[in-house]
């Protein structure tokens, strides 16, 4: 069971890149309660300065990657300094190198930031898609990110999911008809993202909040 998390005072400077398509208030509240100093901003200049940037999404990968386009170079630059950045959902989706979704729609290949690199696939077969709901978090490997939320459960809504090249890439897995990658991270850990929506699993994503604001802290 998930233990109740609260900051006194503030641990961290952490931006939130504003590109038209993520849940802001949500998110900025969630990392508030866990102990960042959140600005929320449209501009990449502001990205250096911070402890860590929070890439947050929903919608289609290819009007994510478009919209985000005036700040890649800024997000790639902020992974090869080491600093932290993290992806949330569609903004998790958009650090694999593509995505089955546009080719789906007919729209060809769509390039993400290719900071994990690999593919999002749609859910195929019979399942309900979107997959929508509370599922169990399983972690394959230690990361700070995840630290005490093995078993415990998040909060998903999602047709397609990140399938990186490189199976160590994958730091926890939820089952929906077969395992899928739930929290993704690069080589040296600094870039990492969820599929699921921290700022709407209750203390679990409070947790994982928190642990975002650690790492951005050290």
């Amino acid at each position: 069971m998930s233990q109740t998390v609260r900051r006194e005072q503030t641990v961290a400077e952490v931006v939130v890149v504003d590109y038209g398509l993520g849940n802001l208030r949500s998110v900025t509240r969630g990392l508030e309660r866990a102990g960042a100093a959140v600005e929320i901003t449209d501009d990449p200049d502001d990205f250096a300065a911070a402890d860590g940037i929070v890439l947050p999404g929903v919608g289609a990968f290819r009007e994510g990657v478009e919209n985000a386009g005036p700040y890649r170079e800024a997000l790639v630059d902020a992974a090869e300094r080491g600093q932290p950045l993290f992806g949330i959902c569609l903004g998790m989706q958009m650090l694999l190198t593509t995505s089955e979704e546009a080719d789906r729609a007919g729209q060809g290949e769509v390039r993400g930031l290719d900071l994990v690199p690999g593919t999002n696939v749609r859910f195929a077969g019979d399942l309900t898609v979107p997959h929508m709901g509370w599922n169990e978090l399983d972690v394959r490997r230690s990361h700070p990110l995840v630290e005490g939320v093995d078993g415990e459960y998040a909060y998903f809504v999602h047709s397609y999911y990140a399938v990186p090249d490189d199976d160590e890439a994958v730091v926890a897995t939820t089952d929906y008809g077969e395992p899928f990658p739930s929290v993704v991270a690069n080589e040296a850990g600094t870039v990492f993202g969820t599929q699921f929506h921290p700022e709407k699993s209750g203390e679990t994503g409070l947790r994982i909040l928190r642990n975002f604001v650690d790492v951005c802290a050290d």
